[in-house]
């Protein structure tokens, strides 16, 4: 009898013991991820310390002063940005109005930094769009899904963009086919019709006139009042050589073509009371 019970008991003990290795693993993990977590918020926290004692004398650039509204495009390549020291930079009577983030690329890429970005800029007063990066190589209706997976709009933010730089090699039709599939699928969930990023040459050689019925942003540099292309813009990308108070790096500057009432006829609307706020 007591040799017939240390034979079952052996898998038991040895079961425990099995237990016992799995539920430490598990509590190393457990604490790994939570140490992991505070050192992200800990980095974040230090970085945006730095960031709001980043401070230039000027914009360092030619500032189109035509145009009103001025703002920038960011993306994780600007590192932890301190965005209340955006929204308070003064150059002889500019600031800076908007910002355009990156949030998604491809079907499934996601900025590491577009929830943080997302988040403080509106807390800064900062109006926000956010964009997608398209790779023309992949399925337009699947890029969008990324986007809509990754980006909650509110009354008062910008219409979603598609920025399309390059074909990958991919022919032209079959290009404008997956760009409005993206188009498409966009504006069928969020309701307002999106704005196309490219820059002139793309646009007139390559997208042409098929895109004409939606909001234009265009890129163009080393213009002095307005970028040369056939069509009406809304938004027009004149630099990537700005500085910017809070933030480390260089960044892209950029104009909307009209006034404040416009600006404000652009922004999402609440579904249910037609207002941005």
């Amino acid at each position: 009898m007591i040799i017939g019970a240390n034979i079952f008991a052996y898998p038991l003990m040895a079961g425990n013991k099995k237990a016992s290795v799995l539920f430490k693993i598990f509590v190393g993990l457990f604490v790994a991820g939570i140490l992991g977590m505070l050192a992200l918020q800990a980095y974040e926290w230090w970085m945006a310390r730095r960031a709001h004692f980043v401070r230039y004398q000027a914009f360092g650039i030619e500032i189109p002063t035509r145009y009103a509204i001025h703002g920038i495009d960011v993306s994780k390549y600007q590192d932890i940005i301190d965005w209340e020291s955006v929204k308070e930079m003064n150059v002889e009577g500019i600031q800076l109005k908007f910002a355009f983030i990156k949030a998604t690329e491809g079907n499934a890429n996601k900025d590491k930094l577009f929830r943080r970005n997302w988040k403080k800029a509106r807390e800064a007063g900062i109006t926000r769009g956010a964009y997608h990066f398209f790779i023309a190589t992949k399925s337009g209706k699947t890029q969008a899904e990324n986007f809509i997976n990754t980006v909650e709009l509110l009354p008062g933010d910008l219409p979603p963009v598609l920025d399309v730089e390059q074909t990958y090699g991919v022919p032209y039709k079959k290009l404008r086919t997956r760009v409005k599939e993206w188009l498409q699928t966009v504006e069928q969930y969020y309701g307002v019709k999106p704005i196309l990023y490219t820059n002139v040459d793309f646009y007139e050689q390559i997208l042409k006139d098929e895109f004409d019925e939606y909001p234009l942003w265009v890129a163009h540099y080393l213009q002095k009042e307005k970028p040369r292309i056939y069509r009406p813009w809304h938004f027009w990308q004149y630099s990537e050589e700005g500085r910017v108070n809070g933030i480390f790096h260089k960044v892209d500057f950029n104009a909307f073509s009209g006034d404040s009432v416009a600006f404000s006829n652009l922004l999402v609307k609440d579904r249910m009371t037609g207002t941005i706020e």
